[in-house]
């Protein structure tokens, strides 16, 4: 019955039930503390354990290795009340590289918390895509408290992109933090529609602590009815030929609001950060071409919203 529930709610969300299901993908199911399902793919090891309030999780892609298809990773709390706390290590061993798509989904949610603490470690020339969605229903009852810390060592690639669009936001309280070593490249995109009352906080740094790294990190949030959001980039530039560069977009309807705080900084001459940011309502010209072609005010707005978050 859990396994089910989980399926659909995944299907929901817009993942693929036939996904966790092969047996030719890499895959972990979890609901609440009950681990469901796992299956695992050469080049990978998984190690994984339930605890009183959720799942430890440890995920190595073996030196050399490239995964050819994603690994999907399924978290969920079903009921309308719950905790969950996963603690999960993710290592991308040297000259490795792997695609992680994760799903959190909490479709009855009413008065449920979900907490994660997270260490990426991105050995010397590998590479990691990891893609994270949520999907909480229309109660905003849910709780979630990602923190992450990244290691991305020499010469690697770390691309991270957080959804959460469908569905109530509820509290959202993110905290990411990478440590960017020689000629390591980390992007970080984030894209989150809040409504109602929710409440969004976002952290996301990047430290640029090796030679010639570069860090992008982008923010795409929208609010409205009374949802507030305040969205903290920090960028560092310290050490030689390093390139750093965010970039926010905060879109506000109604009686929201929305703060924005870039916080970049440089520690060597050689160093460059940029940032820009776009806070406020949607652009005038915009929303009167799409009106011109016959659409009604609130379709316009939501179309450019959309087009935002996609």
């Amino acid at each position: 019955m859990r396994f089910e529930g989980i399926l659909k709610a995944y299907e929901l969300s817009g993942g693929k039930p036939e996904d966790l299901r092969s047996k030719g993908t890499a895959s972990l199911i979890v609901e609440g503390n009950k681990i469901l399902d796992s299956n695992v793919v050469e080049g990978i090891i998984v190690e994984k354990e339930e605890t009183e309030t959720g799942v430890k999780v440890r995920i190595i892609v073996k030196k050399g290795q490239t995964i050819k298809k994603p690994i999907h990773l399924c978290f969920g709390v079903l009921p309308e009340e719950g905790l969950q706390e996963i603690i999960s290590e993710i290592t991308i061993e040297e000259n490795a590289s792997a695609d992680i798509k994760a799903c959190c989904t909490f479709p009855n949610a009413r008065k449920v918390k979900h907490v994660m603490n997270a260490k990426f470690i991105l050995e010397r020339n590998s590479s990691l895509s990891y893609q994270e969605t949520h999907f909480h229903g229309p109660y905003g009852g849910i709780e979630v408290i990602p923190k992450v810390r990244m290691i991305v060592n020499e010469n690697s690639i770390l691309k991270t992109n957080f959804s959460l669009i469908t569905g109530r936001v509820g509290k959202l309280d993110i905290d990411y933090g990478v440590d960017a070593k020689k000629n390591s490249i980390t992007e970080i995109l984030t894209k989150v529609y809040g409504k109602d009352n929710d409440e969004i906080k976002i952290k996301e740094g990047i430290r640029l602590n090796g030679e010639n790294a570069r860090g992008v990190i982008k923010s795409r949030i929208a609010v409205k009815d009374n949802a507030t959001s305040e969205v903290t980039n920090i960028t560092e530039g310290n050490a030689p030929y390093t390139r750093g560069h965010v970039d926010c977009i905060e879109i506000i309807r109604d009686n929201a609001k929305t703060r924005a705080i870039p916080i970049v900084s440089v520690k060597n001459e050689t160093a460059k950060v940029t940032h820009e940011a776009a806070i406020g309502t949607i652009d005038k010209k915009e929303l009167e071409t799409l009106m011109a072609h016959g659409l009604e005010r609130d379709n316009a707005v939501n179309i450019i919203i959309e087009g935002i978050l996609r």
